[in-house]
């Protein structure tokens, strides 16, 4: 079943999107905008999870100053920074969602990426037979239940938006069909090709420090799998102790553990007239924070993805970010304090940015909004985007797995 023009449909059709922190509508926006300028989607915006939280900064705001309308932003999150409120604000979540989602009836939905949360819309909508479209499926991240939870999304969608070949052969792997799954680049990339970014000397204002020297940017976010959830955040505090520039740190998500990384993060800082941890940083603002800086370091999935298309150092700590595809600029180490700090030390060596010129980024070019939004409105709503077949088994397939 091809997904092209040929096959557009003439009704409208209702999509909800889910968004749950300020980092998944920053990698949404383009798509949103998208989807917006299209008249045959009446799009349905949801805002729930850390949008919020005061204390993630009540980033819900966002949506009006952008020009989006929302549809409903029911809370979800528990403020309990333990496992078992994880747990608890899915099944707060999916006690929300099914009475707006029985009442709105969308005709599909979009969700992004690999956030506990989306687990929450998407058992929803399975249960009220809505078709499911997902963004960001086929990465690996070994080291987080975000893995887990990713591939869970992908055997749930009905449509799949992969950032990369690769991913896209393992969403096949897995069962899907081949007219379901399109590599459209990781969405976040969009800003880089149609957002304006602010100049430097706005950035150094609303962040009240200064930017030269170039500071060292760190996104450290708690390790779900690991037994101690902050080990390699502590690690990476000590490693930093003597650096001698500015460092910005930016909020972490809201797993286990984050309320111990932002206490001893802000105690790191203290009154020092050159470290900031910032709770809400817009991504417009991100984005021009990483073309200012230095490195970016520690453990998310935005070194990984959007720091090789400014060709900007990035240090990886730890196993968080497990087998996920990596450009040149990714240097890898373990979460210690001697390996990070030598790592930062490559990281800042001119000699390794300058290697970096020309750099492919496999996440992208950029332009993966447009694609999101044709696609989805495009892609006829029936019963054969509704009940996926299983692949035939062969004669050919792997051995079961032996210890």
């Amino acid at each position: 079943m091809p997904l092209s023009s040929s096959i557009a449909q003439t009704a409208t059709r209702r999509i909800a999107v889910v968004s749950t922190s300020r980092a998944d509508y920053g990698h949404l926006f383009w798509v949103l905008r998208a989807l917006n300028e299209r008249p045959e989607v009446d799009l349905r915006i949801v805002a729930t999870g850390a949008h919020l939280s005061p204390g993630f900064g009540h980033t819900v705001d966002a949506f009006a100053a952008d020009g989006f309308d929302l549809e409903a932003a029911p809370e979800s999150l528990l403020d309990s920074d333990s496992d078992v409120g994880m747990a608890k604000t899915i099944g707060v979540g999916a006690l929300s969602l099914a009475d707006l989602f029985g009442t709105l009836r969308p005709d599909l939905l979009l969700l992004i990426a690999d956030r506990y949360e989306m687990l929450a819309p998407a058992a929803v909508a399975l249960a009220l037979r809505i078709p499911i479209a997902h963004i960001e499926g086929g990465d690996v991240s070994e080291g987080a239940i975000d893995d887990a939870v990713r591939n869970a999304l992908t055997k749930m969608a009905h449509l799949h938006f992969v950032p990369t070949a690769t991913a896209r052969r393992r969403v096949l792997a897995m069962g899907e069909a081949d007219w379901r799954v399109q590599v459209s680049g990781a969405p976040s990339l969009d800003h880089l090709v149609r957002s304006t970014l602010p100049e430097r000397a706005d950035l150094e204002r609303r962040l009240v420090l200064p930017l030269d020297p170039a500071p060292l940017v760190v996104a450290m976010h708690p390790v779900t799998l690991a037994a101690d959830e902050t080990a390699d955040a502590r690690a990476l505090l000590t490693a930093l102790e003597n650096v001698d520039r500015p460092i910005v740190f930016c909020y972490p998500n809201a797993d286990t553990g984050y309320a111990r990384i932002v206490a001893a993060t802000r105690a790191f800082c203290g009154d020092g007239p050159d470290r900031r941890l910032v709770t809400n940083l817009a991504h417009l603002d991100y984005w021009a924070l990483l073309r200012n800086a230095a490195a970016l370091v520690g453990n998310s999935s935005s070194g990984i993805m959007e720091s090789p298309s400014l060709e900007l150092p990035c240090v990886n700590i730890g196993m968080r970010q497990e087998q996920r595809e990596r450009a040149a600029n990714i240097i890898d180490c373990a979460g210690e304090p001697g390996a990070i700090r030598a790592a930062i030390e490559r990281a800042l060596d001119p000699a390794f940015r300058a290697g970096l010129a020309g750099m492919t980024n496999p996440y992208g070019d950029g332009t993966a909004g447009e694609t999101i939004a044709r696609v989805l409105a495009e892609t006829p709503i029936d019963e054969t985007l509704r009940i996926k077949r299983a692949l035939p088994l062969t004669d050919t397939d792997p051995p079961a797995f032996v210890q």
